[in-house]
């Protein structure tokens, strides 16, 4: 019983967000970045979010995102006792990217592989190469804007950062869990004790924020500029350095210029 429960919450996490994850769109419809559902050019084209988007192409995620590569983040841990082991997989990751069928596969196969090397660059940086879950010391940080009064925070509830993008705030606990099916930001542990809950409010974090942004050729700087404006203008250049530089390998890992625009 315990094992076809735990199956059925895999399944609605996987089919939770496939269609219209930011609109609510109706089944083959598309979703915009700017919020809004259609079929035609102005939804399915250039600016097509989610759903059948013209743009996508045939690439498999889990081609690039290979064993080799995976384990690779992995064995750059250093640390012994990463809380990370046994948590991250990349099983996990496929499992949940599946429910953003737009993540990695629009335009052409170095797009996929640029965008792909990003999202697990900055996945490197925030959690050591996959070893950690939390922020360093985000326990007695609790990250609470009460001027969202749309994502209240709960009561004796902090907000740190949690999972493979160090999710912060109640605002993006809120609109996350609204995406993905599970109420984090009356639970926001949940981040940081399911897996499957943890990597899926990252990848929407990367939609929202970086996707759009990333895919309209702006570069791998202004994702650095999305996830924490605070280390852009020359303000923690060593943080931005560490970022480029997990950039850069992945995607000479892949076979891929990095492009322009690599700082913030």
């Amino acid at each position: 019983m315990k094992n076809l429960f735990t199956l059925f919450t895999l399944v609605c996490l996987v089919l939770g967000a496939v269609s219209g994850q930011k609109c609510g769109c109706k089944r083959g419809e598309c979703c915009s970045k700017f919020g809004f559902c259609g079929n035609d050019d102005a939804h399915c084209g250039t600016n097509c979010w989610a759903g059948p988007c013209k743009r996508r192409n045939k690439v498999k995620v889990g081609d690039i995102v290979s064993d080799g590569f995976f384990n690779g983040i992995v064995a750059s841990q250093r640390p012994r006792g990463c809380p990370g082991k046994g948590f991250y997989s990349r099983a996990r990751f496929l499992l949940a990217m599946a429910s953003y069928p737009t993540f990695g596969t629009i335009g052409s196969v170095d797009d996929s592989k640029r965008e792909i090397a990003a999202f697990f660059a900055h996945v490197a940086h925030e959690t050591g190469s996959l070893c950690f879950i939390e922020e360093n010391g985000g326990q007695s940080k609790p990250y609470c804007d009460q001027t969202y009064s749309k994502w209240p925070c709960a009561a004796n509830k902090h907000y740190y950062g949690r999972g493979p993008l160090k999710l912060t705030w109640n605002y993006n606990y809120g609109a996350a869990g609204r995406a993905i099916g599970f109420n984090v930001l009356k639970n926001p542990e949940l981040v940081a004790t399911n897996a499957l809950i943890s990597i899926k409010a990252s990848i929407w974090f990367w939609m929202e924020n970086c996707h759009g942004t990333f895919i309209s050729g702006k570069g791998f700087g202004a994702t650095i500029r999305a996830i924490n404006s605070a280390e852009c203008d020359g303000k923690r250049t060593a943080q931005v350095s560490s970022r480029v530089k997990y950039y850069e390998d992945y995607c000479k890992l892949f076979q891929v210029n990095p492009g322009p625009n690599l700082r913030c």
